[in-house]
C-alpha cells in the first residue's frame, strides 16, 4: 500500500501546497481510494502517478470546503477524460449526499458510471476479504469523522527453497502446498503444506484524523496503527488559534501518536502562516513533534510512503523528517 498526498494546506491553497487529499494506492489490487477531496485534487492527481480510471472509494471526513470541493469535479472529470464506467462508492456525513445531489442537478451533470453515497455512522462501514474501514467521531466544529483502514492477517510465506530441497515440482503442487493442503507427490510422498509455511503475516493499519482539538476517540481509532496520519494546522505557540478554530497543533498530534502507541506518525494540514518568510515554519512543528514521539514524518505535496507488510516504510519525495 502507498499513501500519496495530494495536499497537506488547511483552509485554503498555498503557493506550494494545496487543500486536503489523500491517495491510497493498494498496489497489487491496482486500486486507488482517496481520503477527502479539497478544491483542486483532480489538477494534484494529473500531476501524480495515480490514475483516476483506477478510483474505487473517496471518504470525506467532514463537509468543510477545504475538504469537498474538489469532489464533484473530480467524479465529472473520470467521467469525461478517462470514460470510465467502474463505480465509486463515496463514504462521509450525511450532508455529502445532499451537497453532491444539487451540484450535479444544477449543474445538469451526466456521469458514465454509479456513484453510491452511503452516510457513516460509527463502527465498521466497509469490509472485504482483505481490509475493513472503521470510522469514528472526532471533535471539531462539524460532524467530522475520522477513518481506521486495517488489513486482515495475511498468510505466512511458501518456504520455497525447502520444497526444492525436498524434490517437490515447480507448478500446481506448489499452490496446494501454500494453501496448507496435505498432497502425494509422485513418488508417494505424502507432504504436508502447513510445514512449508511460515507464520501469518498480521495485517496493516492506517488512521487518519482530520480535522479535529486533541480527543479520546483519536487515540482509541488509533491504536497499534502502523501510520496515523493527523493534522497539525498549528504551533503550540498559536494555541488560542487552534482552541478557537477546532483544530490540533502538532504537539498535540504527537500526543495522540504516543498514546496510541502508533508506529509512525505524519503531520498535514498545516496553516498557511507557516509559510511567511519570518515566524515559525512547518519545519518547527515537525521539531515541536518529534520532541515527543521522534517516529514524526511532515507531508509535503505529491510526498509518498509506502507501508510496507513487516518491514520499515521506506520514503520517497520531499517529505520532511530531521
Amino acid at each position: 500500500m502507498r499513501l500519496t498526498f495530494l495536499g497537506t494546506s488547511a483552509g485554503a491553497p498555498t503557493r506550494y501546497r494545496n487543500v486536503s487529499a489523500i491517495g491510497l494506492q493498494f498496489i497489487q489490487r491496482s486500486t486507488l481510494w482517496l481520503f477527502d477531496c479539497g478544491e483542486g485534487t483532480q489538477q494534484q492527481v494529473l500531476r501524480s502517478p495515480l490514475r483516476l480510471s483506477q478510483l474505487e472509494r473517496i471518504f470525506i471526513t467532514h463537509v468543510h470546503g477545504d475538504h469537498l470541493y474538489g469532489l464533484p469535479g473530480l467524479l465529472a472529470s473520470r467521467s469525461l477524460q478517462y470514460a470510465a464506467e467502474t463505480p465509486v462508492t463515496v463514504y462521509g456525513p450525511p450532508s455529502v449526499a445532499d451537497y453532491l445531489q444539487s451540484v450535479f442537478r444544477y449543474s445538469e451533470a451526466r456521469l458514465g458510471y454509479p456513484v453510491t453515497v452511503v452516510a457513516v455512522e460509527p463502527g465498521l462501514i466497509y469490509e472485504d476479504d482483505e481490509v475493513s474501514v472503521w470510522c469514528a467521531p472526532l471533535e471539531h466544529r462539524v460532524t467530522t469523522f475520522g477513518y481506521a483502514l486495517v488489513e486482515k492477517p495475511q498468510p505466512g510465506r511458501f518456504k520455497v527453497e525447502e520444497a526444492a530441497a525436498l524434490g517437490i515440482p515447480p507448478g500446481p503442487l506448489y499452490g496446494q502446498l501454500k494453501n496448507g493442503q496435505v498432497v502425494t507427490l509422485p513418488d508417494g510422498r505424502t507432504i504436508d503444506g502447513a510445514t512449508l509455511v511460515g507464520p501469518a503475516r498480521p495485517g496493516r493499519k492506517i488512521v487518519y484524523c482530520s480535522d479535529t482539538v486533541y480527543c479520546q476517540n483519536a487515540i482509541d481509532l488509533s491504536r497499534e496503527a502502523d501510520v496515523l496520519i493527523h493534522e497539525a494546522t498549528y504551533a503550540t505557540a498559536d494555541l488560542d488559534l487552534a482552541e478557537r478554530g477546532g483544530h490540533s497543533t502538532a504537539a498535540q498530534a504527537a500526543q495522540v501518536a504516543r498514546a496510541a502507541g502508533v508506529k509512525s506518525l505524519i503531520l498535514t494540514h498545516f496553516s498557511g502562516r507557516y509559510e511567511a518568510k519570518e515566524g515559525l515554519t512547518v519545519d518547527d512543528l515537525l521539531h515541536e513533534a518529534q520532541a515527543l514521539f521522534p517516529d514524526t514524518y511532515a507531508a509535503a505535496d505529491f510526498w509518498s510512503y509506502e507501508i510496507a507488510r513487516s518491514e520499515p516504510a521506506s520514503i520517497t519525495g520531499n517529505g520532511l523528517r530531521a
